[in-house]
């Protein structure tokens, strides 16, 4: 049991980040798969981790200058994985023009459109901003909480939210996800918030709860669920969502 919940959090670390950690042999069955999404928010702490790290590292830095450095580290953790999901899902919903199976067809694409090209720019335009505001302060709380709210809502998608993509890479992690303890996992990071940012921490809950609701609405509307892709947009747009919320709560 320990050794396949070591497995499960391996194969979520590689999924999600560039950390240099062991390849899984053998490959691992479906079932692990659904078992490492338990550990999504965990990676996010992890990564949350290392931009706090930095902060304090460097906490004599300008702020601009520490805004970018973060922002940067923030990046290369993840290999600018979500930032692909956002920038293909940006292509493909205009582009889509409303239509699921165009959309779908546009998210397969590796091309990059200019409608992808602005999605990116103002994500990291919004965060760097938004960063330099915080970093006045003490934003180490802030830097831990956003990627791992990021990655709780992912999983809250994966289990309110049918996956279209039957044969996608991501297929595995929705069907076999355990539904009961992702759920605990989900709440337990919701309780950390309200214990660790207290009336502030609800303010931020609701906030993200209410662009949760929307963008999930928006997501069976046109596809009748999620993918790859718009998991990686709603992991970008929650993490910025959080940034934004904390720099209005703290002025």
């Amino acid at each position: 049991m320990i050794r396949t919940f070591v497995r499960a959090f391996i194969l979520a670390l590689q999924l999600l980040t560039r950390l240099p950690v062991p390849l899984i042999d053998p490959m691992p069955r479906p079932q692990e798969m659904g078992l490492a999404v338990l550990f999504f928010p965990v990676v996010g702490l992890l990564i949350g981790a290392f931009l706090a790290g930095v902060h304090t590292a460097l906490w004599l830095a300008d702020p601009g200058v520490l805004a970018g450095l973060i922002l940067a580290t923030w990046v290369l953790l993840t290999g600018a994985l979500h930032l692909d999901g956002l920038a293909d899902s940006a292509d493909a919903w205009i582009g889509g023009q409303g239509n699921r199976d165009r959309t779908l067809a546009i998210m397969k694409d590796p091309r990059s459109g200019p409608l992808a090209i602005v999605a990116i720019t103002l994500v990291l335009l919004n965060k760097f901003a938004t960063l330099q505001a915080l970093l006045v302060g003490d934003a180490r709380l802030v830097l831990l909480l956003a990627p791992t709210l990021g990655r709780a809502f992912v999983v809250l998608l994966l289990m309110t939210t049918p996956y279209v993509r039957s044969d996608g890479l991501g297929a595995p992690y929705a069907h076999y996800l355990p539904r009961i303890s992702c759920g605990l996992v989900v709440l337990a990071v919701f309780v950390a918030t309200i214990v660790l940012l207290s009336w502030q921490g609800g303010v931020l809950l609701i906030v993200l709860g209410i662009g949760f609701l929307g963008l999930r609405r928006v997501l069976l509307d046109r596809l009748g669920g999620t993918t790859g892709d718009t998991l990686g947009a709603a992991c970008e747009l929650t993490e910025t969502a959080v940034l934004l919320v904390s720099v209005l709560l703290t002025d």
